[in-house]
């Protein structure tokens, strides 16, 4: 299984001596073997296989719009139109849209390609390449606990996507304690304790209770009891609802009184669906609490997943996961590559 996450690896003792020039062999630990021939690996994992399989059906109908792009005879100046309108219409942006555009006739012109196909593998190179930036592993270990505080809109698959999240970091051998913060709506603490009973994991919740005091009593619960993680759910709010987004800037300074170092994670869930707002979202959480990565959910039942290039080329906080799907296993870390050839293929 692809791993969700990082551990901080433990310290390395020191290497042992290199073997004098005379030993033949390779020094493993401190015992010497004989060279081997290795065979060469398979280029993708049957695990990741079948997540890309699953990410290329996702994305098809953002993908199928653009593809079409490329179903011409010859490269001229109305591929380089369409190409445009495409990429709008996928939410990419104007200032991504733009970029893209001119890194495609630069190096279609560079190249010296002369099928529309070859604008195509042009296209998803560079979108790769502008995407890369927002590839980053979510790193646990360097904290104990390591606290990561989710926001996002009601709606956006938030709570959701803190139990996927729970459920691969439990099955990695992380010890997790949820926080119910989302203390204004029922539903949400009764969903959570739900993921917390599938998952086996403790959840600190009162009902009713003030979202940052049950913050902080989570971070001192999770402290006290060992916790490798403590996932504090948040109340799902509009950014235009100023009032809300100032309980949101509370809590995370209410857990920073439960522990100073913390929060070492926020995170924004956001649906795919939303497009250019999606980027106003992010513009506007990231604004009040410091982002430091994003989820992007839903994108299997969107034509607009070129948000993503939207948020590289304006406000690129790194994407930590992406989600295709409802099964545990349709949420998946982000790979800029992976995404741009299954959103062209």
């Amino acid at each position: 299984m692809f791993s969700f996450f990082k551990k901080k690896p433990a310290a390395s003792p020191a290497p042992p001596p290199a073997p004098s020039p005379t030993q033949a062999g390779t020094l493993i630990g401190s015992a010497l073997v004989q060279p081997m021939e290795i065979p060469v690996p398979s280029p993708v994992a049957p695990e990741r296989q079948r997540w890309l399989d699953k990410l290329s059906s996702g994305l098809r109908k953002t993908g199928s719009n653009i593809s079409q792009v490329f179903a011409g005879a010859q490269i001229d100046e109305h591929l380089y139109e369409e190409l445009e309108a495409a990429l709008l219409m996928a939410d990419a942006g104007v200032k991504a849209t733009a970029y893209l555009l001119d890194e495609v006739k630069r190096r279609v012109q560079a190249s010296g390609a002369t099928r529309p196909v070859q604008v195509k593998n042009i296209l998803a190179d560079s979108l790769a390449q502008l995407l890369r930036p927002l590839e980053k592993a979510l790193v646990i270990g360097e904290h104990r606990p390591t606290v990561i505080m989710v926001a996002g809109v009601n709606g956006a698959g938030k709570t959701t996507s803190i139990g996927k999240l729970t459920r691969h970091l439990a099955d990695e051998g992380a010890s997790v304690l949820l926080a119910a913060a989302d203390t204004f709506r029922a539903a949400a603490r009764e969903q959570l304790s739900i993921w917390a009973d599938r998952n086996m994991v403790e959840i600190v919740s009162q009902e009713g209770g003030d979202p940052a005091a049950v913050s902080f009593d989570a971070v001192a619960a999770g402290k006290a009891r060992g916790k490798d993680v403590v996932l504090v759910d948040t109340a799902g709010r509009l950014p235009t609802q100023l009032h809300l987004m100032e309980e949101l800037k509370k809590i995370k300074r209410v857990v920073q009184k439960a522990d100073p170092t913390a929060p070492h994670e926020v995170l924004l869930v956001i649906d795919g669906n939303t497009g250019q707002n999606a980027l106003a979202q992010v513009r506007a959480f990231d604004d009040a609490l410091q982002l430091t990565g994003l989820v992007i959910t839903k994108l299997d039942g969107t034509a607009k997943g070129g948000v993503l290039a939207a948020i590289a080329q304006e406000r690129p906080v790194p994407v930590y996961f992406i989600g295709v799907g409802e099964k545990l296993e349709d949420l998946e870390t982000f790979d800029a590559r992976e995404f741009a050839l299954a959103l062209l293929a």
